[in-house]
């Protein structure tokens, strides 16, 4: 498998840890659009310039931008592909739709990654969680296994204890998300353990931007672009993980 593939996995994994998420959406007038999971792990890079020439900072000491299109990666490496297990296969799969951006500077202490998907219809928009769950368990041989601590996206997505999803009648916008399986869910974030305290900081942050004005928007706490057509609202991270429904929403947009 391609060995840079490899390495950026590697790389997003160890820097999990230490993101701001955020969670943006673009949605054009014809209900069409692009969805974009963004991880700055900038914070991450300070810690690694921190620590020398140790084993975390390698593979980060170099100038990286870099963008991996799923799709093409898929079928130059389609022969190694069919050689891994089913599972495995699935996990790749899973990623087709979509591109990763990579952004590295040890000298700005800059790294920021982008997973990015385009759709035709808002109503039908991918559980953006399924995607990280598929590439974030991509660690080597087995990958990371469910409720694993090593990400925190183990637990959700397909296969895992919660789902999310959309709708959009092109006035009102709906994020909704549902714990599945409790049980699984409390061992999702049991598993999370000591590594709870590096999520302490961490924010996850909603940036919506619409084709119109957004007229009123459920959550207290929201802010607004000048024009009324961004809204961006923010939780901590680990209050995501322990009750994904804090990101539940309805967004009205003004009339046509």
């Amino acid at each position: 498998m391609n060995k840079f593939f490899t390495g950026i996995v590697c790389a997003i994994t160890l820097t999990l840890t230490s993101c701001q998420f955020s969670e943006n959406i673009y949605i054009n007038a014809d209900g069409s659009g692009k969805m974009e999971f963004s991880m700055d792990a900038s914070e991450m890079m300070e810690m690694v310039s921190q620590m020398g020439d140790g084993e975390a900072a390698k593979g980060m000491d170099k100038v990286m931008d870099s963008t991996i299109v799923f799709k093409d990666f898929i079928r130059e490496n389609r022969d190694s592909i069919a050689n891994l297990s089913p599972e495995e296969q699935q996990k790749i799969m899973a990623l087709e739709d979509f591109k990763m951006h990579i952004q590295m500077n040890p000298e700005t202490k800059k790294m920021v990654f982008d997973l990015t998907t385009d759709f035709k219809d808002a109503n039908k928009l991918q559980d953006m969680f399924k995607a990280m769950n598929s590439f974030s368990n991509l660690q080597g041989q087995g990958g990371a296994s469910q409720n694993s601590p090593s990400s925190p996206f183990s637990g959700m997505g397909q296969d895992g204890s919660t789902a999310v999803s959309y709708s959009f009648d092109g006035t009102v916008f709906k994020r909704f998300s549902k714990v599945i399986d409790k049980e699984l869910h409390a061992q999702s974030i049991d598993s999370i353990g000591q590594s709870a305290a590096m999520f302490g900081a961490s924010k996850y942050k909603i940036n919506y931007h619409f084709p119109r004005a957004v007229k009123s928007f459920s959550k207290e706490g929201a802010m607004y672009s000048e024009d009324r057509k961004t809204v961006t609202f923010e939780v901590g991270f680990m209050d995501m993980l322990k009750d994904p429904e804090v990101l539940d929403f309805e967004v009205v947009l003004e009339d046509k």
